[in-house]
């Protein structure tokens, strides 16, 4: 773990003398997570089979009754990873246990998983056939582990009971080690997986839970860890909106959250979070996740019945990608499938407008260009109208830009069209139509030398 704060020495010439800067690296497994920019949440549970409304207070602390109503005939997670590659999503992360406690595989080591289901004779895999999914179509698999409710085993809040008996802490025991066994199979059956995320954290043996950590670490080299109170390569947003603040840079002044800074992590509706810290020692870059429908006051990450009117429009899903990838962070949207284990036509086809939306705006740029320095210049072979930019830093190199101005040669001069502080690895500008002819980033403020990747403009109808 200690890779993942890979730290950058520049020697840079200063009037006085040699100053001496110390740039957080992101290490190659945070550049793969960032540069997929688009990723999906695939959440499924025993529920969604009552066909009723999901009431988590409930879920969290009453069992299903009867969890052989889970007999979702026509699955076929081909299908449900042929809508993420049509979203253009690159990392696909799927719910294998959630409140419920139930696994959505063959575990030898909890009885409450796919074997005990009459569904495929119990013989069913539901990982398996999702990994392998991701594999045909090109697309990283991820896992989502939730230790911290489990209404089947009476997990609240991480702990099976809050007396101090001998009956509590043997149950307690008895559950970390389940964890970290479930942990174990899922880390070492499936290859190489590209996420593991455990939801709400996940205690460490520190604050009385299983320790997890090193399992897998052991097992998983390259994979982006998602978090506990001893690792984190990736942070939350600080909202589910599936947007994040501006700025919002990729480094942070803690390497996780622990008790010792939760209350400056959590203070001022999680502002840190949601901002980070451009002086943070520690790379670790924002995620911001929505669920699909979530439209007009609702907020399903669960699929229920005649939920299709609060699937989000299409315009509010390019709003949020301008509000995520735009603005340096990697967006998580969540969808589900249905009581027959298929995502609904409705919601595949809108991620798939929503992928050639995206492609539509951002795949033909009247001009493009990078370079180095703290000037540079975009010439365009005629004056024409222009209403979106996009910056993008080589961020491998870490986020060098502190302040950066884009200003464009008009008819009456050179006008600023943008400006701002955090590029990363994306910022996107959409503004209203101007004429120019040339361009031209100034970068002010810098950290050692700029490294801009992308200067590219375009015109959206």
């Amino acid at each position: 773990m200690k890779t993942k704060f890979l730290i950058l020495l520049l020697l840079i010439s200063t009037v006085s003398g040699i100053a001496q800067v110390q740039i957080p690296l992101p290490t190659p497994i945070q550049q793969a997570w960032q540069n997929a920019e688009l990723t999906v949440l695939i959440s499924y549970d025993l529920h969604v089979s009552d066909r009723e409304k999901y009431h988590q207070p409930q879920n969290r602390i009453t069992p299903i009754t009867d969890y052989n109503i889970f007999n979702p005939e026509k699955l076929d997670t081909d299908q449900w990873i042929e809508a993420v590659k049509g979203m253009g999503a690159r990392l696909a992360i799927l719910t294998v246990t959630h409140e419920t406690g139930f696994a959505l595989y063959q575990s030898d080591v909890n009885p409450y998983c796919m074997k005990a289901l009459k569904y495929k004779d119990g013989k069913g895999d539901i990982v398996r056939d999702f990994v392998a999914s991701c594999r045909k179509f090109g697309i990283l698999p991820g896992l989502y582990i939730g230790i911290r409710w489990n209404s089947f085993m009476g997990v609240y809040d991480f702990m099976v009971h809050s007396d101090s008996s001998q009956f509590a802490r043997n149950r307690q025991a008895y559950y970390n080690r389940l964890c970290e066994k479930m942990t174990e199979e899922l880390m070492s059956r499936y290859g190489e997986l590209s996420m593991v995320w455990f939801d709400g954290g996940a205690h460490g043996p520190e604050l009385g839970g299983a320790d997890i950590l090193p399992i897998v670490e052991k097992y998983q080299k390259n994979i982006i860890f998602y978090h506990n109170t001893q690792r984190a390569d990736i942070r939350w947003g600080g909202s589910e909106s599936g947007t994040v603040s501006y700025p919002c840079w990729g480094t942070f002044p803690y390497p996780f959250s622990h008790s010792t800074n939760q209350k400056e992590i959590f203070k001022d509706d999680f502002r840190l979070l949601k901002v980070g810290d451009p002086n943070g020692k520690y790379y670790m870059p924002a995620m911001s996740d929505a669920p699909l429908r979530g439209y007009n006051g609702h907020h399903e990450w669960f699929w229920e019945p005649g939920d299709e009117a609060y699937i989000f429009p299409l315009e509010n899903l390019m709003k949020m990608y301008y509000g995520s990838v735009g603005r340096n962070s990697t967006l998580i949207l969540g969808i589900t499938p249905d009581a027959d284990g298929l995502i609904p036509e409705s919601d595949a086809k809108r991620i798939r407008e929503f992928g050639d939306e995206i492609k539509r705006r951002f795949s033909n740029p009247i001009a493009s260009t990078s370079g180095t320095g703290n000037l540079i210049n975009l010439k365009l072979q005629k004056r024409q109208k222009v209403n979106q930019l996009v910056l993008k830093e080589d961020f491998s190199k870490g986020e060098r830009v502190r302040k950066f101005v884009v200003e464009g040669r008009t008819s009456k001069g050179w006008q600023t069209i943008s400006e701002g502080t955090c590029i990363g690895h994306k910022f996107i500008h959409l503004f209203d139509p101007v004429e120019v002819s040339a361009f031209r980033l100034k970068i002010p403020e810098s950290i050692g030398d700029p490294l801009v990747s992308e200067f590219s403009v375009f015109y959206i109808e």
